[in-house]
C-alpha cells in the first residue's frame, strides 16, 4: 500500500522512432506535395514509415552496451534524416524521388551546386532538430527515459509488432492499389503506399534484379520485341522525303524550353520573338503538338531518344546505367553516309557521362568546355552562355569536313534560371515562384542567341547548305510550380493541363525549301530519329526503334510519356484518369484502356532491350537476329 505508482520509462528507441515517424509524415505534405484522394490513402500514408523504422531501430535492442546502443540510435536517425532531406531537395527540382542509379551519377554532382542550393531553404534545418534532441537526451539522461537492456521476450514482441505492421501496411496498399510492386514507373505511388524508406529498399532490389538481366539475356528475348516493332514501321513515302539529302545537319537542343512560351507574351512583352518568326517562316516546319519523353536523365534522356528512338529508363539515366550497351544510332547511320559527326556542348566533357557515351554512339568529335574560350562574364548557371557558345561553335563548323552533323546543347535556360543584368531583355514575372519568374528571362535570352546563331551561319556561308532541327529537351517548370503556372495561364493546372505542358517546340528549317507550315501532328522525341533520317534520305527499315516518321500517313498519332501517361488524337491519360482532349474533362476510363495496355507493353519491351542489352543480338545491316555468331532467318 505504501508503494508509489511510477510511470513506465520510455526507451530511446521509441523516442527516435516517434520523432522520425512524425517528421516523415509531415514531409509528405510539406515537402513532397503527395495527393490524398480518400480516407484509406490517408491511413496508409500515416502508417507507411512505421514498419521500416521499427525494424531498423530494432537492431539497437540487440546491442548490449548502452553507449554503443545510443550511438547506433543517433547515427541511424541522422542517416535517415539525410536520406529524407536529399529526397526533399531532389523532389523540389525534379518532382521525383531519388533512385539508386541517380546516386551513381557522381560525375554530375560538381555541376549541380547552383541548382541544389536553390532548392535548400533555411527552414530545412528544422528537420534535424530531433537528432539534436536525441543527443541532448543521451547527455542529460532525463528521468522519463530508460536505458536498460531489453529482454528476449520484449524483443520478440517488438519484432512481431514490426512485422505485423509491415504486412498490414502492404495489405492495405495492395487493396488500395493492386499490382503496386509491378508498376515501378510510378515512384510517387510507391512512396505513398509503402513509405520513403521501404521504397529505397525496393529500389535496391530492383537495381540488383535488373543488373542480372543482361547476364541472363539471350537472342530469343528479342523475337517478340522485333515483331512488335515491325508493326510500327511506316514505309510510305511523303512529300519531305530526302529534301535535306547531302546537306549539313545541325540539331539544336533548346534547354528546358516548353512550348507554352512560343507565340506568347509575359506582362505584354514577347517572350520568343525570333522563334515566333520561324513559325511563320516559308522554310520552316513548326510542330506545336510535340512532346518531350524524358525521365530522370533529363537532357541526356532527350539525347538518348534522338540517337536511338528508344525510350529512356524510368530510373536513372541510360547514359550512366547502360553506357556500354550495343545501340543502333542516328550518328552511326550518318557516319555510314560519309558525314563528319560531332557533339558540341560547352560544359565538362564527363557530365552525364557524355565522353563515354558519345564514343559508343559513334561521334567523330566531342567539342566540350576545353574547346571553347570562356571570357569574363560569359558563363552563367551551368556553363558558357548561349550567345558566345553559338558564335564559337560556328567557327568550329567552318573547319569541319562537309557534309557534317553537329548536335548542339544550349545551357543558359537552365535551372535555376539566373542571368546577368546585361542579358535581361525582358522583366521578371511576378508570381510566387522565383523559378517561373526568372524562366521567362532566360528563355528570352536563348531566343536572342538562336537569332544570332542564324546570322552567324549565314555570314559563314554554311546556312544555305544546312538543315537545322531545333527542339526543347525537357520541361523547365516542374509540377511543383503549378500554382504559379496557373496564375500565368489563368487556368487550373489539372493532370490533363500538366500533361499538355509537357509539349516542347520543334522546328525543322531547310533554307530555300519553301516547306513552311505549322504542323499539328501528334509526335514525340522518340520520332526524331526516323523523321530526320527520312529528311536526309537514309533508309531506316532494319533498325529496331519505337519512333515513326512524323510525316508519314501511316503514323499512328500516339505518344507515350516515360512515366506511363499517354496522348492520342482524342484522349489523354494522366493522373490515373482518362481525359477528353477536346474538353479537358474527365471521361470514361474504358476509352483509355486499350491504349494503356499498349503503352505498358511498349515501355516493357523497351526496358527489355536496354536492361538485357538485346541489340547485341541483332544485325541492323541485315535485319536479322544473331545467335552464336549466326544470322537467324526470321
Amino acid at each position: 500500500m505504501n508503494k508509489k505508482w511510477s510511470m513506465p520509462k520510455l526507451s530511446l528507441v521509441i523516442i527516435a522512432i516517434a520523432f522520425l515517424w512524425i517528421k516523415t509524415y509531415v514531409s509528405y505534405y510539406a515537402a513532397f506535395s503527395i495527393q490524398i484522394d480518400n480516407m484509406m490513402q490517408a491511413i496508409i500514408l500515416f502508417i507507411n514509415p512505421l514498419s521500416f523504422l521499427l525494424l531498423i531501430f530494432g537492431v539497437a535492442l540487440f546491442i548490449k552496451k548502452e553507449k554503443n546502443r545510443n550511438i547506433y540510435v543517433i547515427a541511424t536517425s541522422a542517416v535517415l534524416t539525410l536520406i529524407l532531406f536529399a529526397n526533399m531537395v531532389f523532389y523540389r527540382f525534379f518532382n521525383d524521388f531519388i533512385t539508386l542509379p541517380v546516386l551513381f551519377q557522381t560525375s554530375n554532382f560538381g555541376d549541380l551546386g547552383g541548382s541544389a542550393l536553390e532548392n535548400v531553404y533555411w527552414t530545412d534545418a528544422l528537420y534535424f532538430i530531433d537528432v539534436l534532441l536525441l543527443i541532448a537526451i543521451v547527455k542529460l539522461k532525463p528521468a522519463f527515459i530508460g536505458f536498460r537492456e531489453t529482454t528476449k521476450i520484449n524483443r520478440r514482441a517488438y519484432f512481431l509488432v514490426a512485422i505485423a505492421t509491415f504486412f498490414f501496411n502492404l495489405g492495405l496498399a495492395e487493396t488500395e492499389r493492386p499490382q503496386l510492386l509491378t508498376r515501378t514507373f510510378d515512384r510517387e505511388m510507391l512512396v505513398k503506399n509503402i513509405g520513403t524508406y521501404n521504397y529505397h529498399l525496393y529500389d535496391i532490389y530492383l537495381q540488383s534484379k535488373q543488373s542480372a538481366q543482361r547476364a541472363l539475356a539471350d537472342s530469343s528475348e528479342l523475337v517478340d520485341v522485333n515483331n512488335y516493332v515491325e508493326t510500327k514501321q511506316t514505309n510510305s513515302a511523303d512529300q519531305f522525303q530526302g529534301i535535306a539529302e547531302g546537306k549539313n545537319l545541325i540539331v539544336v537542343k533548346l534547354e528546358s524550353t516548353q512550348n507554352f512560351v512560343i507565340n506568347n507574351e509575359m506582362n505584354g512583352e514577347t517572350i520568343t520573338p525570333f522563334l515566333n518568326s520561324l513559325t511563320e517562316d516559308q522554310d520552316t516546319i513548326y510542330m506545336d503538338n510535340f512532346y518531350h519523353q524524358t525521365e530522370q536523365g533529363k537532357t541526356s534522356d532527350s539525347e538518348f531518344l534522338l540517337d536511338n528512338s528508344l525510350y529512356p529508363l524510368g530510373r536513372g539515366a541510360v547514359f550512366f546505367t547502360h553506357s556500354g550497351n550495343e545501340f543502333q544510332t542516328l550518328t552511326d547511320s550518318l557516319n555510314n553516309e560519309g558525314y563528319f559527326t560531332s557533339a558540341m556542348h560547352a560544359n565538362n566533357k564527363s557530365f552525364w557521362n557524355r565522353d563515354i557515351v558519345y564514343e559508343n554512339f559513334g561521334y567523330d568529335r566531342y567539342y566540350s568546355l576545353p574547346d571553347y574560350t570562356v571570357g569574363e562574364g560569359e558563363a552563367v548557371n551551368w556553363g558558357m552562355k548561349d550567345i558566345p557558345f553559338f558564335q564559337q561553335s560556328v567557327d568550329h563548323m567552318k573547319e569541319m569536313d562537309q557534309p557534317f552533323y553537329s548536335k548542339m546543347i544550349t545551357l543558359t535556360n537552365h535551372h535555376p534560371f539566373y542571368l546577368d543584368e546585361e542579358d535581361k531583355f525582358i522583366d521578371e514575372y511576378d508570381s510566387n515562384s522565383g523559378t517561373l519568374n526568372r524562366y521567362f528571362q532566360t528563355v528570352r535570352y536563348t531566343d536572342e542567341a538562336i537569332k544570332e546563331f542564324f546570322t552567324s551561319l549565314k555570314e559563314s556561308g554554311l546556312y544555305e547548305d544546312s538543315v537545322i532541327v531545333m527542339y526543347g529537351d525537357h520541361y523547365g517548370i516542374s509540377e511543383n510550380h503549378n500554382t504559379a503556372m496557373g496564375q500565368y495561364l489563368d487556368k487550373e493546372i489539372t493532370p490533363f493541363e500538366s500533361t499538355q505542358l509537357q509539349r516542347v517546340p520543334m522546328f525543322i528549317h531547310v533554307p530555300g525549301s519553301g516547306i513552311g507550315t505549322t504542323d499539328h501532328s501528334l509526335a514525340g522525341q522518340i520520332d526524331l530519329k526516323p523523321t530526320i533520317q527520312n529528311l536526309m534520305g537514309i533508309e531506316t527499315g532494319n533498325s529496331i526503334q519505337f519512333g515513326q516518321n512524323i510525316f508519314s500517313e501511316e503514323n499512328d498519332d500516339f505518344v507515350i510519356l516515360r512515366d506511363g501517361r499517354f496522348i492520342t488524337e482524342d484522349l489523354v491519360y494522366a493522373g490515373e484518369t482518362c481525359w477528353d482532349k477536346e474538353t479537358g474533362e474527365e471521361t470514361d476510363m474504358e476509352a483509355c484502356a486499350p491504349f494503356k495496355e499498349r503503352a505498358d507493353e511498349e515501355l516493357a519491351y523497351n526496358d527489355e532491350i536496354i536492361y538485357g542489352d538485346l541489340l547485341r543480338f541483332y544485325d541492323a545491316e541485315n535485319g536479322r537476329l544473331i545467335e552464336d555468331d549466326t544470322l537467324i532467318e526470321e
